[in-house]
């Protein structure tokens, strides 16, 4: 089973989420998919703060670090039995255009095509894991456009990534101030966004 939960910046995301993971019942493997620039000291009192506020009992993965498995093989190699928690997909996609930063630059397409790819992967590595998973997401356009083409890519490849996984979520929650909507349970639709050229299809003509 899948469930993301996403939403703007500070919404309260990523508490609800880890309430949704305690819910299960099941042990909890949290993975941290941020790349953390050590030489930045208001990120590390940043993580060390995560870091505290976590259940003790909760195995923390960090999917960025050399040495750590990535989260397309955690989720591929976990067990039935357990809750994997992801938080999140935006510091994830930015994990891999800080790996990718001197190609961006260079290639924006060439670069959101293979971060397309890498997203493909990760889908695919969700429905073949037997552990349940809460994804975290933040949701992008709630605010101007970026001014950088890498802004500009993080924006696309994680709008793209987040429609792709809450297709494959069995439960998709919004949160906003603190407050949870199951988007499903209130008759929530799929809209449709896929049109990329030409003529405008029947109903989204303005």
């Amino acid at each position: 089973m899948t469930i993301l939960v996403l939403g703007p910046v500070r919404s309260g995301k990523s508490a609800r989420a880890a309430a949704l993971a305690r819910a299960t019942g099941e042990p909890v493997i949290f993975a941290a998919t941020a790349a953390i620039d050590w030489d930045d000291a208001e990120m590390r009192e940043r993580v060390a703060r995560h870091r505290r506020d976590r259940p003790a009992d909760w195995t923390v993965v960090e999917t960025a670090a050399p040495e750590g498995p990535s989260l397309t093989a955690l989720l591929r190699e976990s067990a039935a039995g357990s809750c994997i928690l992801v938080d999140a997909l935006g510091t994830w996609i930015a994990a891999q255009l800080f790996e990718w930063r001197e190609w961006a630059e260079q290639d924006a397409v060439a670069t959101l095509d293979a971060l397309d790819a890498r997203g493909a992967e990760l889908v695919a590595a969700l429905r073949e894991t037997r552990a349940t998973v809460v994804v975290v997401a933040e949701e992008t356009g709630w605010g101007v456009v970026p001014v950088s083409p890498v802004g500009r890519l993080f924006r696309d490849a994680l709008g793209r990534l987040v429609q792709r996984i809450a297709e494959e979520a069995e439960r998709v929650e919004l949160v906003v101030a603190g407050y949870a909507i199951d988007l499903r349970a209130i008759g929530a639709r799929v809209a449709d966004v896929r049109f990329t050229g030409g003529s405008p299809p029947e109903g989204h003509r303005r």
